[in-house]
């Protein structure tokens, strides 16, 4: 799967970089392929999510962190919609990122706010015709490092701990 996305984004026609992390795609250059490479995305996403979870759990645990959740998020418009499934990431407003929280965290500011966040797509609609997609860019990032890092950035940050 992970050659297959590679080689997807490769491809991909008219893609433009906005900074280290993602690429730009025209509204107009929307197609199955893109559909297809968010899904395998949003997929390797899950996967690594749970990798990390798994591997974490107990590092946050004993320095004073617990219950550490990594997954795959959804919204459209900041609206969550629990059914929410990439089957709708052409739809405008859509968003799909990686949430990493502990108890801690969500009990001193807000239940529902992450203690950090990594999107995967997001598709802003803007005017009609002038939308874009920033995607996140599997040809120069690794997505296992990029979530690990922010992990030990968690672990390592002290004033995350009240």
């Amino acid at each position: 799967m992970w050659k297959a996305l590679i080689q997807l984004l490769k491809n991909q026609k008219n893609q433009s970089p906005i900074d280290d992390g993602y690429i730009q795609i025209p509204e107009k250059d929307f197609n199955l392929e893109l559909k297809q490479m968010i899904f395998e995305l949003e997929s390797l996403g899950e996967a690594v999510s749970e990798k990390l979870q798994n591997k974490y759990i107990d590092v946050f645990e004993a320095q004073g962190k617990p219950n550490l959740s990594i997954k795959v998020c959804r919204d459209i418009d900041g609206d969550v919609i629990n059914d929410l499934t990439a089957e709708r990431c052409l739809e405008k407003e859509y968003r799909s990122q990686i949430t990493m929280n502990y108890d801690q965290f969500a009990k001193a500011y807000d239940k529902d706010i992450d203690c950090c966040t990594m999107d995967l797509w997001y598709y802003y609609g803007g005017f009609i015709g002038s939308g874009c997609g920033t995607l996140f860019d599997l040809n120069n990032n690794d997505l296992e490092k990029e979530i690990e890092e922010t992990l030990l950035f968690i672990l390592n940050d002290k004033q995350s701990d009240n």
